[in-house]
This record gives structure tokens, C-alpha cells and sequence, in this order.
């Protein structure tokens, strides 16, 4: 499992005036009526969405594991100063020094309010095993002022490439002194057409210095969405598809005469479930149990950590069907919400393998050259990984038959969601002491 960076730069003081003016700011740059994070949000692939790579133009990349941010270039037009932030999904905002973002028409000028979107990734030299911290922009929502969220991807893929980053780049080529006061680097992803998956799992992949997370298909056709879009697909293989609970412990009492919670004994691991905010607070309802081995309890127990209360990364052990730990996500303000649970699980039951996204690639391809009026052409033939794809491929007197529809799958956790309140324990919030048996509660 790949490091998750930690996020540089000074905290903004929550609920300050500074932070309730830069949310303000933020939310008229991007024309929405509330202060929430204005992120987009993928949904889970399911068999189904292959239908929606055939009809709809997308791209695909690489899903990097680090943590999704937003970068904001805040520029004041009347002095021309410049100040960056980075906002995480819990909508704080960070500062971060050192940065500077030339103007793409006069470089002695600063750009002008912007925002992009991206994710920090650490990556390890796997020659030197040095790291780096780097910022790996997808999209943007604002660009020198103007707001391109409505237009398709293309267009603000080329505003956050021709006006973001080649002026920035081109400042640091020219004034390489500067490189070394920049909290991390500054890269553009990598991005292929749907039908080029291929591509991406045998050139981009093996390239990576950084985790891997699967894959992310984003209609090239529409708006960009705040909050959950239907046209963001992140793929995962079944198997390593994973959910976002909180973990809550629960200790059996000492006896039968004693309501006390023995703290020495191993507890009983529950997955709540978000289930949103209620008076200002957010609620969780149980969900599942969560496995872990003897061996693990006592690594726990020892490493001093707080484990209650956490937000934690399971995935689905279809073997011994029983969720397992995979690790702790401090930097998600809740678990994932009822629904987008329901949806994870129904794309573990109904998910799609690697081989099935290879075979759909020739039908993509041909669907997409009918849309803009090319003649179809055969998928590409198998490459060594570094090799790079041919400019052009011969067309055969006519396109082969589709591939036939995905076999229907019968796989994944046999659970079904658990709704309602669960009934109250005394072992939920135990009293007493702070650390006990060498971990904190």
C-alpha cells in the first residue's frame, strides 16, 4: 500500500474570517450557491457503464493513490498579489509558499484567479528510492479568471495545459533557481482515449513511481459537476474494490455480573455506515463487522494508536467473505454515504475485469469513429509495454462484429446492507483512562 502524502503548507483557522472569505471567493469563481467543496466525485464501474463508453465520448487515466485537491491561484487584480491555497475534501484550505503562476499572454504579469483540480502523490525514485512530492493536475473549474466549467473536457484539459501549466513550466525552465523554493512539482496527467485502455495498463502503468488506485473514465462530452457525477467512472478490478466505514470498537464486558468493558480483551470491529448529517452532526448506523487475526489485535494493541472513531479502507475478501482492514483514511472528512456503499457493492457483485475492458475496446473505437464520421477501425495489436502506439493502422474491408455482451457475474460479497439504528452498547464509548494496555482508545 502506497504512502498517503501529508498536505503542505500553513492551515487556514478553521471557521476564521480569512477562511469564510476565501470559501465566498471560491463558490462565485465557480458560480454554485453553497460553500462545499466544489470537487467532483466519481461513481463505481459497473458492467453496465460499458454501454456508456460505446454511445459517449470519454478519456481514461491512470487513478492515482494520494489525496485529491484543489489548487487555488488567488490573484488581488488591484495589486497583483499572488497567494496559493490547497483545499482538501474536508473544504480546508492550506497555504502554500514558494509558488508563483505567470500570466500565459505576459509572463511578467501574474495569472489571475484559477483553480484546478489534481491529486499529491509521493513518488519513490525506485532507482535512488528518493521522494518526491508532486501535484498531478486532471481538470480545472476556473482559469485566469474565467470559468470553464461548462465546457466539455477538451477545451478545459487545453485551458489548464496552454494557460496553467506550459507558462509555469517555461518559468522554471528559464529560471531554474527557482525550482527548489516549490513546496512539491508541478505535473499535467496523462490522458488517453477510452478505446487506447491498452495503452494505459502497459505504458502509463509500469511508468508510475507512485500507487495505483485503478482507472478514472471522464466523459469528454459534458460539464464539469460538482459534487457526484454519473459521468465519472472510476474503475477498480472487483476484487480490490474497496469502501470507506468508520470503525467503531466494541469490548465485551469483563463478566457476567460486571457491565465494566474488559479493555484487554479483543473487541468486536464494526463498520458503520455514513448515513449524512442530522442537526449539524453527522450519523452512522452499523453496517458489518470487520476480521482481524490475533496477530493483528496485538500489532494494534502495541502500536499505540488510536483506532475508534477512525475512518478505515476495507475491502472484500471474497474467499473467506469477511471484510479486512486495509488502512486508516484520516484525510476523508466521513465514510462513504449509503448510497455510493450500495453502488461499491453492486459494482463488486457486478464488476468488470481488466480482459472485459481490452475486448470492449474495438467497439468503443468503432462507435467513436461513427460519431465523428471516420471509418471504424480493428483494435490495436498487442504491444511490449515500451513500445509506443503506431501513427496510423490499416483498415480492413469492413469493421469486425462486436464483441458479445459481458457474461452476466455472480460474485462478490453475499451481505446485504443493514439500515436502521443499531441498539445501544456500553462498550461503544468506554470511560476511564486514555491509554490502556499500551493503546490509546
Amino acid at each position: 500500500m502506497s504512502r498517503i502524502p501529508d498536505l503542505p503548507g500553513t492551515p487556514v483557522p478553521h471557521r476564521s474570517e480569512q477562511e469564510q472569505w476565501l470559501r465566498r471567493t471560491v463558490a462565485h469563481l465557480c458560480q454554485v450557491e453553497n460553500e462545499r467543496f466544489p470537487g467532483s466525485q466519481p461513481v463505481s464501474f459497473a458492467s453496465s457503464d460499458l454501454e456508456k463508453l460505446d454511445k459517449k465520448d470519454y478519456w481514461v487515466c491512470e487513478k492515482s493513490d494520494g489525496i485529491r485537491v484543489l489548487l487555488f491561484v488567488q490573484t488581488d487584480l488591484n495589486t497583483n498579489d499572488q497567494a496559493v491555497y490547497i483545499i482538501d475534501r474536508h473544504n480546508s484550505y492550506r497555504q502554500v509558499n514558494g509558488l508563483f503562476f505567470p500570466h500565459h499572454e505576459n509572463p511578467r504579469m501574474p495569472l489571475r484567479n484559477t483553480i484546478v483540480d489534481g491529486e499529491l502523490v509521493v513518488d519513490v525514485d525506485p532507482r535512488t528510492q528518493q521522494e518526491t512530492l508532486r501535484y498531478l493536475a486532471f481538470d480545472c473549474l476556473v482559469v485566469d479568471e474565467q470559468n470553464v466549467m461548462s465546457k466539455p473536457l477538451d477545451k478545459r484539459y487545453g485551458r489548464l495545459k496552454l494557460w496553467f501549466y506550459q507558462p509555469y513550466a517555461k518559468m522554471l525552465q528559464e529560471y531554474p533557481q527557482m525550482a527548489p523554493q516549490q513546496p512539491f512539482q508541478i505535473q499535467v496527467k496523462r490522458v488517453q482515449l477510452s478505446y487506447h485502455v491498452d495503452d494505459v495498463f502497459n505504458i502509463d502503468l509500469p511508468a508510475l513511481q507512485h500507487g495505483n488506485d485503478g482507472l478514472i473514465y471522464t466523459c469528454a462530452e459534458t460539464p464539469y459537476i460538482p459534487g457526484t457525477d454519473h459521468n465519472i467512472l472510476k474503475w477498480k478490478p472487483p476484487s480490490e474494490n474497496s469502501i470507506d466505514f468508520k470503525l467503531v470498537l466494541r469490548f465485551p464486558p469483563v463478566s457476567k455480573d460486571s457491565p465494566a468493558p474488559d479493555l484487554h480483551a479483543k473487541p468486536v470491529f464494526e463498520l458503520h455506515v455514513y448515513c449524512g448529517d442530522e442537526r449539524g452532526k453527522q450519523r452512522y448506523e452499523f453496517f458489518d463487522v470487520m476480521y482481524v487475526e490475533d496477530e493483528e489485535w496485538e500489532r494494534m494493541k502495541a502500536s499505540s494508536e488510536q483506532f475508534d472513531d477512525r475512518i478505515v479502507e476495507v475491502h472484500w475478501d471474497a474467499e473467506r467473505e469477511y471484510w479486512r482492514l486495509m488502512r486508516f483514511r484520516d484525510d476523508k472528512p466521513a465514510g462513504n454515504y449509503k448510497t455510493v456503499v450500495d453502488n461499491i457493492i453492486k459494482s463488486i457483485a457486478d464488476g468488470v475485469e481488466k480482459e472485459m475492458l481490452l475486448e470492449r475496446s474495438t467497439s468503443i473505437r468503432n462507435n467513436w469513429k461513427t460519431r465523428h464520421g471516420g471509418p471504424p477501425q480493428p483494435a490495436p495489436q498487442a504491444r511490449p509495454p515500451s513500445s509506443h502506439p503506431p501513427l496510423h493502422h490499416a483498415l480492413p474491408p469492413k469493421p469486425p462484429p462486436p464483441p458479445p455482451p459481458p457474461p452476466y457475474r455472480d460474485a462478490g460479497p453475499k451481505v446485504e446492507p443493514r439500515y436502521g439504528p443499531s441498539a445501544p452498547s456500553p462498550w461503544s464509548k468506554v470511560t476511564g483512562p486514555e491509554m490502556v494496555a499500551g493503546m490509546y482508545r
